[in-house]
Order: C-alpha cells, then sequence, then structure tokens
C-alpha cells in the first residue's frame, strides 16, 4: 500500500490577478481506506504559507481527518497581499497516515505529522499553475526561466489570456530576445504578425534586437518581416540575420527609397561581415549607386572605412569603384574620405592612375604634367573624362594642361555630352570659349541642345585672335555665355551641381 487517499485533480491553477484574493478550483481527497479513519496534511511547498491558504480550514497548516471511505472538498487561495505572483515552482502537497481512534486534537495531530518514520504516507503532489498575463510577464522577466520546462508554465499561464495578452508579449519576448519564451508564446497562440500602435511587429524587434535565432523562429511561424528589414539588419551589422532574411527573398538587390542597397547600408555602419553577406548570400551589386550616385564605396569611405571594408569593396568591384563619382558635386570616395579627414583610407581610395583624375579633382596641375598622358581619356562610369571633370568644374588652367598632354576635346559621355557642354551647363563661359577656341566648337555646339542662341558668339570667339582673350568685355560676355545658359537648363539639370 503506497497510499491513504487519492485526489481527483493532477494539477491546481489559479488566476492570478494583482493585489486581490485568488482561488484555485475545487479539489477533492477520498479515504481509500474501508474501515479506518485518515489524518490528512497539506501543506505548499517551498514553504510559502503567508501567500497560500487552504480552504475550508483557512488555517496555514490544513489537518483534517476522514472518515473509512468519506471525501472533503477544498481549494487552494493566494492571499490578496501578493502584488507579484509567488514561486512558479510551488505545489501543494498532500500527506496522509492512519488514525486508529478517529479522532485526535490539532496539536496531537501536528506532532504526529512532524514525526518521520513510515506511519505517514506522501500521498500526493499537485503542482500549482499561476494563469493570466501578469504571470507571463513575470516568467518573461524571471532571470531562472531559461532553465525552467518554459513551454508547460506558459502554456498553463496562457490558459485565461487573450490572444492580444498573448502577441503584446510576444512584442517583448522578441525584443528581449528571450528565444524559450517567445517559442513557448507562439506555441500558445500568439500571432506573429502582431502589429502594435508603435507599427514594430515582433520580427523587426527580433532583428533590431539582433538574435538569429529568434529570427529564424518568427520567420518559420509564419512572420512576414518588412521590405527593408534587412536594411536594418545590414546598418547594425548583424551578418547572421542578413544571411537569415537574404534566403526569403528573391531580389538580390532590393532597394529603399533612396535607392540604396543593404549593401549600402552596411557600407554606411563599417560592418565589413554584413557587407560579405551582402554580395554573397544575398547577391548585392557592389557598383550600384543611388539616387544621388552613391556607391557603397562612397558610404564606407565617408563613414571612415574600416580599410579592410574598403578594400574589400574595392575588391569586388566589377570595375574600379574607386573612379565612381557622385551625381551632387562630382566626388569619387577618395575625395570623399580626405573631406571627413579619414588619412587612413587614402592609400586604398587611390586610383591605380592617380595623376590625371587626382590631379583633376585636385585642381593640381603640377601633379597632373608630372604624369604624364597615360590615362588622359580614361573613363569614370559614367563616361567623364578628366577633361568633362575638369570643365564642370570651371578649372581653366587644369582644362588647358589637359588639352595640351592630349586630351580629346570631342570625348562624349554617356550622356551624349563633350566637356563643352558640361562647362556652359555649369556657368564657366570662360572656360567654354576656351574650349571653342582650341577645337571644341564643332563637336560642342553641333551636339548641344537649346545652345542656338549662344552659337554665334562662341563661332566668333572660336575665330578671335589669342588676344582677344584679354578684352575686359569680352570677359564678361564669356561668363555671361557660361552663366545665362546655366540659369536656362537649372530646372531640367538640377541633379548635378558644380
Amino acid at each position: 500500500m503506497d497510499r491513504l487517499v487519492s485526489v481527483d485533480l493532477k494539477e491546481l491553477e489559479i488566476e492570478y490577478r494583482p493585489s486581490r484574493r485568488c482561488r484555485s478550483s475545487t479539489f477533492i481527497i477520498t479515504n481509500l481506506m474501508h474501515t479506518m479513519s485518515v489524518a490528512i496534511h497539506l501543506t505548499t511547498t517551498p514553504p510559502t504559507s503567508h501567500l497560500f491558504s487552504i480552504l475550508p480550514s483557512n488555517s496555514p497548516l490544513s489537518l483534517s481527518i476522514l472518515p473509512p471511505l468519506s471525501f472533503a472538498s477544498f481549494s487552494l487561495s493566494l492571499s490578496s497581499s501578493s502584488s507579484s505572483p509567488p514561486p512558479i515552482s510551488a505545489s501543494l502537497l498532500v500527506r496522509s497516515t492512519l488514525l486508529p481512534t478517529g479522532t485526535a486534537s490539532s496539536a496531537a495531530l501536528l506532532r504526529l505529522f512532524s514525526l518521520p518514520g513510515p506511519h505517514l504516507f506522501r500521498d500526493a503532489s499537485l503542482p500549482i499553475y499561476l494563469t493570466g498575463p501578469h504571470v507571463l510577464h513575470s516568467l518573461l522577466h524571471s532571470p531562472s526561466s531559461e532553465t525552467l520546462d518554459i513551454s508547460s508554465l506558459i502554456s498553463k499561464a496562457a490558459s485565461s489570456c487573450s490572444s492580444s495578452d498573448l502577441s503584446s508579449l510576444l512584442l517583448l519576448a522578441a525584443a528581449g530576445s528571450r528565444l524559450h519564451i517567445l517559442s513557448a508564446l507562439i506555441s500558445a497562440g500568439a500571432d506573429v504578425n502582431f502589429l502594435p500602435s508603435d507599427g514594430k511587429p515582433p520580427i523587426t524587434l527580433a532583428v533590431l534586437s539582433g538574435c538569429p535565432d529568434s529570427v529564424s523562429t518568427l520567420l518559420s511561424a509564419g512572420a512576414k518581416p518588412n521590405p527593408d528589414l534587412i536594411h536594418a539588419a545590414a546598418a547594425s551589422g548583424f551578418a547572421q540575420i542578413v544571411a537569415i532574411l537574404a534566403s526569403t527573398r528573391s531580389d538580390g538587390n532590393p532597394v529603399d527609397s533612396t535607392g540604396r542597397s543593404p549593401l549600402h547600408a552596411a557600407a554606411a555602419g563599417g560592418h565589413l561581415e554584413a557587407a560579405r553577406v551582402c554580395v554573397s548570400v544575398l547577391g548585392s551589386d557592389p557598383d550600384l549607386a543611388d539616387s544621388a550616385g552613391w556607391t557603397p564605396l562612397h558610404c564606407a569611405a565617408f563613414a571612415g572605412g574600416p580599410a579592410e571594408l574598403v578594400e574589400y569593396l574595392i575588391g569586388v568591384s566589377g570595375f574600379d569603384a574607386r573612379r565612381a563619382l557622385t551625381r551632387i558635386g562630382r566626388k569619387t570616395a577618395f575625395e570623399l574620405a580626405v573631406e571627413r579627414g579619414h588619412e587612413e583610407l587614402y592609400e586604398a581610395l587611390r586610383p591605380d592612375e592617380v595623376g590625371v583624375m587626382r590631379g583633376t579633382c585636385k585642381g593640381d596641375v603640377s601633379e597632373l604634367r608630372s604624369r604624364g598622358r597615360d590615362g588622359v581619356d580614361r573613363r569614370d562610369q559614367n563616361g567623364w573624362t578628366a577633361l568633362h571633370r575638369a570643365a564642370f568644374k570651371g578649372r581653366t588652367e587644369v582644362v588647358t594642361a589637359l588639352v595640351e598632354m592630349g586630351a580629346s576635346v570631342d570625348a562624349v559621355d554617356d550622356g551624349g555630352f563633350t566637356p563643352l557642354h558640361r562647362a556652359v551647363e555649369a556657368g564657366h563661359g570662360d572656360v567654354a570659349v576656351w574650349l571653342v577656341r582650341n577645337g571644341a566648337a564643332r563637336a560642342g555646339i553641333k551636339g548641344l541642345k537649346g545652345m542656338e542662341k549662344w552659337r554665334g558668339m562662341l563661332l566668333d570667339d572660336a575665330t578671335c585672335t589669342a588676344g582677344c582673350a584679354g578684352d575686359r568685355d569680352d570677359d564678361v560676355d564669356k561668363k555671361k555665355i557660361g552663366n545665362s545658359f546655366y540659369l536656362e537648363n537649372h530646372q531640367t539639370r538640377r541633379g548635378i551641381e558644380a
């Protein structure tokens, strides 16, 4: 014989409400003895007598006597003084002993149960489960929750929670990287695509928390990430999460509203491993320019590297990303690094043929001439030569040096425009006149749109003697030529600035 009484329940549930008395459902204890009375002793473990009381006796230590084959009803009450859930591992212990006399005082029974020995039977141990959203919240913030059977606890606690309660708690679990609780809440019925008032669903919070396992769990449960979420992961340097999100996409170059890919975001954040994943797993184009003409290398140079990231982006470029120019300001990554004072990046960002292009960028004629003719007509990703750039910047001395070095005044860029067009477009009339005088008249004027009103003046200047270039009134006319055309075309070509 291993027990004297039976209990009709296997566990007890109490819906917890802060600072209010809460009761479990009623449970029945039956004496299994046919001819002898049994004394029973009910206690909670671990000792929590200040939190629980047994009804109907309302005694911290509940002692009762059951006649043969009789039964009695009890319930467990949680004290109203409890402002937070009690220990989540509490149980109700039912012990019994034979009572041949059928009667005994409370003091006598207490002494009987205080003495260890074979006369005492351990009949049942009923786990106590607290239910409700406050209990789930307590589990979420419990430091010991990772070592508990959290799925079972949450399943029990969720029995009296609404779907909204579960989903709200899922947000906290996702933001706090509480993987065990996250999984248990999903199993209990939380909505993985729940959208709160701030607009950040669980998958977004999981990504921002940097927990790859949480992200995988939510995706497996049907979470639908925002298209730009992979940008956030890349910007934060979460390479594993970028790889996980990449597996859910078919487009290798997802871009945001500014035309930037996740690789731009990783580069701007200085995250080498995230950049590698963007290229190797997502398939991002390292030479893709955003709406302002910035490539990932521009972003890395502006942000200050690190140098390993800059070298990686140069290495995976399809042409030479060091020569790429922004749309506004026509700047290379090297120039951006110089502007920001990132000296540690200068060596990596200088193009191989730095003489012509770097001399042009800096306006350094001596450096330009020291490099000779090699690379004088080399083009960037937009088809611009060094002469296009010098003309657009209005650097007459550089233009002069380039032409003397053999630069083609008739070179046409990818937009169909010559250096002359770029000079007039930027309002540099003196450079435009110089180019016309030095052979750019036919290639320049005939290929330009909207230049009819200036064609005559430029052709006249082209036939002038060299001495008329020093005439003050002529200089004023030259500036007017460029400035008037610039103002006339500014609204249609506002994307390019000097």
